[in-house]
């Protein structure tokens, strides 16, 4: 396909990710299926021009309004996503693609605009001078992100570790594979994999982890229908290695979704013990069902609830572990999904992290005397990861953060654990971004008065 039909394509696509509330994944698959005519190669060249954009689309509006210069007025939405992609592809994309007058002007709108092309293309340099201002908004621009967010990012990190973590959240993320132990191993999953034409290495911190060494749609191949792999980031699969539950033991997963750790939790306990998987949104738990099957999983059991306080008759001081893996902001998946950076606002993380501590409250009543309750989101704000869990810690005496990591036979996580949380950072571990809490419940020691 022509380069000018493709950029046609990808500012169409662009368009409806920037107009959508959903996430981009959700709307390129969507996009790509009322398109079949498009080849592997268009396909690739879409997508990635198009998560290219979003992952540096404040850089990339800053460069594009320096090279229209007086030639901002009454540029209609098509022809603005069109130049802003132009941008990226000319500026910022590593391929540099050649983008000439020839390729923009049949899908051009603007008449004033086709005039002026060569000029504009010929200022979209990525060297020019960034704006100076405060700590946060020199880094914002350089990496694309919003002030408020960089903001957050230096009082956590401090400014020379904020740069560190943005440059790695705008990298795009390894397609990682994890293991079901259930029906392979690493070592037999890799040799099938290799039978597919697919070459993997493993995971430096995941001992069930498989990294892809190039891009491809894993769904189609036969190891994927015979349910040898699930897809699913590395810092994911240390989560329920950490908490490493017992196959004897009784585990909630409370807000499972499609289930990628609860797939995990029922493969650790070698289909003993029981899982149960809840969620509010029946859709996801529909497709966890799918997944329990081609799995081989049969310990789990999958209950939609409108809220998670609804078990604590039923489920009173019933689980030894119970795993609430929090909905948050998302921030530290913002490698797989760049285009949150522009729909999460600080209202967003309020009105979340009361979400999160209402989750975790509700959950407390549900894990018997000596059990774990985990708290982990993939977020990198202190709002939805410590105060929530200090805030629940005042109000809940009966639990207590360990002093040291949790222990696990199949991961070490001391050097992950910072004396009460246990983290991974992108610029770090090279996963997503996760944090950690693992609590403990004890029963309150009432205090005896003294005899006089």
């Amino acid at each position: 396909m022509k380069l000018a039909s493709l950029l046609g394509h990808a500012a169409e696509l662009l368009q409806q990710v920037r107009s959508s509330e959903r996430p981009a994944d959700s709307i390129i698959d969507i996009f790509f299926r009322s398109h079949k005519y498009l080849g592997s190669h268009d396909r690739r060249f879409i997508a990635e021009a198009t998560y290219g954009t979003l992952r540096h689309l404040r850089k990339c509006e800053h460069l594009l309004l320096n090279a229209l210069g007086s030639h901002t007025e009454g540029i209609i939405p098509e022809d603005g996503f069109l130049l802003l992609l132009t941008t990226y592809l000319i500026a910022l994309d590593d391929r540099r693609t050649k983008v000439t007058v020839e390729d923009l002007k049949p899908i051009l709108k603007s008449v004033k605009l086709k005039s002026h092309l060569a000029g504009i293309l010929e200022a979209m340099d990525p060297s020019q001078t960034l704006p100076e201002g405060d700590a946060a908004e020199p880094i914002a621009l350089k990496y694309s992100f919003p002030d408020w967010m960089i903001e957050r990012f230096i009082k956590q990190y401090g400014e020379t570790e904020t740069e560190a973590l943005c440059r790695s959240l705008n990298e795009q993320a390894p397609v990682t594979l994890r293991v079901n132990e259930l029906k392979s191993s690493v070592e037999t999953c890799q040799k099938a994999l290799k039978a597919e034409g697919i070459d993997t290495l493993t995971t430096d911190l995941s001992p069930i982890g498989l990294h892809l060494t190039k891009r491809t749609n894993v769904f189609q191949l036969q190891a994927f229908r015979d349910g040898l792999f699930e897809v699913q980031d590395e810092g994911s699969q240390l989560l329920p290695l950490l908490i490493d539950p017992k196959p004897t033991a009784k585990v909630l997963d409370a807000c499972a979704g499609a289930g990628g750790k609860t797939l995990e939790l029922a493969a650790l306990m070698k289909n003993r013990g029981e899982v149960m998987a809840t969620d509010v949104h029946g859709s996801r738990l529909e497709e966890l069902r799918k997944r329990t099957r081609r799995a081989g999983v049969s310990n789990v059991r999958i209950q939609q609830v409108e809220d998670i306080g609804d078990l604590a008759g039923k489920h009173a001081a019933h689980f030894d572990l119970v795993l609430v893996d929090a909905p948050c902001s998302g921030i530290g998946t913002l490698r797989r999904n760049p285009g949150m950076k522009w729909m999460v606002t600080e209202e967003t993380v309020k009105e979340v992290s009361e979400k999160q501590f209402h989750i975790l409250s509700s959950s407390a009543s549900l894990v018997r005397e000596g059990g774990m309750l985990a708290y982990a989101t993939c977020t990198l704000f202190r709002e939805e990861n410590e105060e929530v869990v200090e805030r629940f810690l005042q109000s809940h005496p009966e639990f207590s953060l360990p002093a040291s990591p949790p222990r696990s036979m199949r991961f070490d996580a001391t050097k992950h654990f910072d004396g009460k949380y246990v983290r991974f950072f992108p610029h770090r571990e090279g996963t997503d971004g996760f944090f950690v809490a693992v609590l403990k419940k004890q029963g309150i020691r009432s205090v005896q008065p003294t005899g006089t």
